[in-house]
């Protein structure tokens, strides 16, 4: 399959199911609703090293949040629901009630809930107040700006992560415009998230690794300064790689966001010196959920002709 003179490999990326969370905060100005979340989603890259996986899903206008000011909406990933109520915890108590003017809410109900301010409370020393609202409890906790407003607990969804894709180029500069016009792209979807700096990951890695302690090491095949010293997938021409991984909190999601971003990375195309998409798997071993780039593109695009 070529798309715009660029090749897309007849593979799949591999993807796993998850624990996620949807929390929705809010501020005086949009600007601390975005500050509190981006200091939430620090080191939040992958759950190999972070503990969980994190990101801005969406901004959001005063007529979207339940208190009627500026918001933002952030997505949260673990493999665990005891994990992911622990990152929560952690990452709304340091960065999110610490943060000027904020509050917080449950951005989704699930089967599973867990604690949002419930265990956040007693930040407040006794002097915490609760209130039930259309059945929903929360808390309010002083602070000396006023008050910090909390949603007692929020569901857990059933995500999946690690859907990715791979674009190789002639060259580094152009891998990494290709790919930031991809996240661009998806920058308007709902329901997902790319944890990367940026979106944008240049250290792709495999299962496993020579030294026994790492759970994960370098993509060697894809390594350019590696090609010829192992059996690698990359040709003369390929002088850069880089990977663009997503988490989603639905099937419908990553196939929205991957196709996207395909699409995306096509339009800049041979001319701007991409020549390959392929993604990430392990022989379908690890994870059970598979989307196949080319299925993705033709479904897509039959949609749109339709």
């Amino acid at each position: 399959m070529i798309r715009g003179g660029v090749r897309i490999d007849d593979t799949f990326a591999e993807a796993f199911g998850m624990k996620a969370a949807r929390v929705l905060v809010t501020a005086d100005t949009a600007s601390w609703a975005r500050q509190a979340v981006a200091s939430a989603c620090g080191f939040a890259t992958s759950v190999i090293g972070c503990g969980c996986e994190a990101g801005l899903e969406r901004e959001l206008d005063p007529g979207e949040t339940p208190d009627g000011r500026p918001g933002a909406a952030m997505l949260l990933f673990a493999v665990s629901g005891g994990e992911l109520a622990r990152q929560l915890e952690r990452r709304i108590g340091q960065c999110v009630l610490t943060c000027p003017t904020t509050a917080v809410f449950s951005g989704a109900d699930g089967a599973e809930p867990i604690a949002l301010g419930r265990n956040l409370r007693y930040f407040g020393d006794g002097w915490q107040m609760s209130k039930v609202l259309a059945g929903r409890r929360y808390w309010r906790v002083p602070v000396m700006d006023g008050e910090f407003l909390i949603e007692e607990s929020t569901g857990v969804l059933k995500g999946i992560g690690g859907g990715n894709l791979l674009v190789l180029a002639r060259q580094r500069a152009q891998a990494l415009h290709a790919c930031e016009a991809a996240i661009e792209a998806c920058r308007s979807l709902a329901g997902v998230i790319a944890p990367f700096p940026g979106g944008i990951v240049r250290s792709g890695s495999k299962v496993g690794s020579r030294y026994p302690k790492l759970p994960a090491s370098t993509n060697h095949a894809f390594c350019p300064t590696l090609r010829g010293a192992v059996d690698g997938e990359l040709d003369a021409a390929s002088a850069a790689v880089m990977e663009i991984v997503f988490d989603a909190v639905d099937d419908p999601s990553m196939r929205a966001a991957m196709g996207a971003a395909m699409r995306a990375v096509c339009e800049i195309g041979a001319d701007g010196g991409v020549l390959r998409i392929s993604a990430g798997n392990y022989g379908g071993k690890l994870g059970k959920h598979h989307y196949h780039l080319r299925e993705i593109l033709e479904q897509q695009a039959g949609g749109e002709r339709r």
